[in-house]
């Protein structure tokens, strides 16, 4: 049996599990790169029965599953995985197993990247570093407004965060009401007002029809001349053209973003680059203890399937 693992970027995956336990039936080959070119990818992978992959680092369309010819079985990190073309596998007989997950590493990730912006702390380590000192004032959370497109699981718990700082909460979604933003000290509003509204507009929606580009060039046009996007979600929730036109124009005071269109993000995007963007590489799930449950779920996923290909 033959596995891969895909888009290691750490080089870790190998330490973060027990994977001894699969190497009396199983070659195991890391590869540490990412590859985006379909036919060098089908090419790499086609020898492999089993494939372990990071959330949705690389995407299993069905233009690529047709291609592998050996594969039996894909062991996904997380609870779902949007990148893989379940039908696709179906069809294939290809069995999908995903792993254990925890929201804790993203809400923490979010506010990270929130008090980054606030503190303008990436500019003045910078300046500390080059032989400077002070640049720049910062801006309280105190008093401030926080709002937030999603209520659920994530949202809610960064507002809950928002209200320990004393923020003011405001907070939108197709079907939030006021009953559902309660516990959470929140006040439901429309979407206009939540644009309108926030200073720190934060995005906690599950990536879908209904809400790929759902943050589009009238809802930035709203936006406080200094107010904040923060984008710990999904890059394509954001009309990126309307962003980026917002940026260029200083029409809002800035972008704090770990997720985008296309991952990892080409080298010239303008993300990379303007001055005021924040900009970090989908770090919002890397850490130590959930690596340790994905690629722990993965190992367990891959010897339960191997035992159950062996029961009579």
């Amino acid at each position: 049996m033959r596995i891969a693992i895909l888009d290691d970027y750490q080089s870790v995956a190998l330490e973060m599990a027990d994977w001894s336990r699969l190497r009396a039936d199983a070659e195991i080959t890391v590869f540490f790169d990412h590859l985006d070119d379909e036919d060098r990818l089908a090419e790499r992978l086609a020898p492999f029965e089993v494939l372990c992959i990071m959330r949705e680092r690389t995407p299993l369309r069905r233009s690529l599953l047709d291609r592998l010819p050996n594969l039996k079985l894909i062991a996904s990190t997380g609870s779902t995985n949007a990148a893989i073309d379940v039908a696709a596998a179906q069809a294939r007989g290809i069995e999908i197993r995903h792993t254990g997950y925890s929201s804790a590493p993203t809400i923490e990730m979010t506010w990270a990247l929130i008090l980054a912006t606030r503190r303008h702390l990436v500019a003045e380590a910078a300046s500390v570093r080059a032989g400077g000192w002070q640049r720049g004032v910062g801006s309280d959370l105190r008093g401030a407004t926080l709002g937030l497109l999603g209520l659920g699981r994530i949202g809610g718990e960064v507002a809950r965060i928002g209200r320990a700082f004393g923020m003011e909460v405001i907070a939108w979604s197709q079907n939030l009401t006021q009953e559902k933003a309660d516990p959470f000290g929140a006040t439901a509003v429309s979407k206009r007002e939540l644009f309108a509204g926030a200073d720190i507009l934060s995005i906690h929606t599950v990536l879908s029809d209904r809400t790929r580009g759902v943050v589009d060039a009238g809802s930035i046009v709203a936006m406080r001349p200094t107010a904040w996007l923060v984008n710990t979600s999904r890059g394509p929730i954001v009309d990126e053209a309307a962003l980026l036109e917002a940026l260029r124009a200083r029409r809002i005071a800035g972008l704090a973003v770990d997720v985008y269109d296309t991952e990892p993000l080409p080298a010239d995007h303008p993300f990379r680059t303007l001055p005021n963007v924040l900009a970090t590489p989908h770090l919002g799930y890397v850490t130590e203890s959930l690596y340790r449950t994905f690629y722990g779920d993965c190992v367990a996923n891959i010897a339960g399937w191997l035992d159950d290909r062996r029961a009579p």
